[in-house]
C-alpha cells in the first residue's frame, strides 16, 4: 500500500522521492511536486479549497502539463462530501474528461454508495471518502471488495494512525493519504515509514490505537 502526503519538509520530499511516498496535491495547496514523486490529485472539495469545476479542471490540466500524466495515479471527480446521493450527478460529468487526460478516474464513494451509487464502468479507483464511521464499516469494505475484484485501485482518504492504516489494508486498499505529517514531520515521519514498513512485514491485527 501506497501512502499519500502534502510534502511538508524537506525530509517528506526525500522520502517521496525515494519513492516511500507519494504526493497529494489540490487546487489550494500551492506546493511544488518533488522531482520523480508520483502523485494524485484531488479536487479540494472536503475543506475550504473547492475553486469551482471549470477552474478545478484548468488546474487538473496545468498539473498534468507541469508534472506529466505519467506520475500521476489519479484525479477525484467532484463530489459532495458525505452525501452519496449528490455525489453521482456532481461526478458522472467528469470522469471521463478525466480519462481523457490520460489518467485514472477516481469517484469518492460516500455515505450511502453501497445503495447502487457507484459508476462502476467509468471509474478506475475507487475513493473511501465520506465519513468515518462510513468509510471503516462494513458497507465500506464490501465496496472495496467489489472493486478489487473488480480490477480497480482502492483508496482510502483521511488515514493518520496505525489503526487507521491497518483497516485499509484489510479492506484491500491500494493507497491512502491523510494529514498526518502535516504536524511534526520530523517526528511523525520515521513513525509513519516504520508504520508503512511493519505493513508490508505483519499480518492485519487490530485492536490497537497506536
Amino acid at each position: 500500500m501506497l501512502y499519500l502526503a502534502t510534502p511538508s519538509g524537506g525530509d517528506v520530499r526525500a522520502a517521496m522521492r525515494a519513492g516511500l511516498l507519494a504526493c497529494m496535491t489540490t487546487p489550494a495547496q500551492g506546493n511544488v511536486i518533488p522531482p520523480g514523486c508520483l502523485y494524485a490529485c484531488d479536487n479540494g472539495k472536503f475543506g475550504k479549497g473547492w475553486p469551482g469545476a471549470e477552474a478545478w479542471f484548468a488546474w487538473l490540466k496545468a498539473t498534468l502539463d507541469r508534472y506529466g500524466p505519467d506520475r500521476c495515479l489519479w484525479a477525484v471527480a467532484p463530489d459532495v462530501p458525505m452525501d452519496a446521493t449528490a455525489t453521482l450527478p456532481e461526478s458522472l460529468p467528469w470522469l471521463q474528461q478525466i480519462r481523457s487526460l490520460g489518467i485514472p478516474a477516481a469517484f469518492d464513494a460516500q455515505d450511502g454508495s453501497e445503495h447502487g451509487l457507484i459508476p462502476w464502468d467509468l471509474i478506475d479507483v475507487l475513493f473511501l471518502a465520506g465519513s468515518t464511521e462510513w468509510k471503516t464499516s462494513p458497507a465500506a469494505h464490501r465496496l472495496a471488495v467489489e472493486a478489487r475484484e473488480r480490477g480497480l485501485d482502492v483508496h482510502m482518504g483521511r488515514v493518520n494512525s496505525r489503526r487507521r492504516l491497518r483497516i485499509a489494508q484489510a479492506f484491500g486498499c491500494t493507497s491512502a493519504d491523510g494529514t498526518y505529517l502535516a504536524f511534526g514531520p520530523d517526528t511523525n515521519l520515521p513513525r509513519l515509514l516504520a508504520w508503512m514498513n511493519e505493513l508490508h512485514t505483519t499480518p492485519t491485527l487490530f485492536g490497537d490505537d497506536a
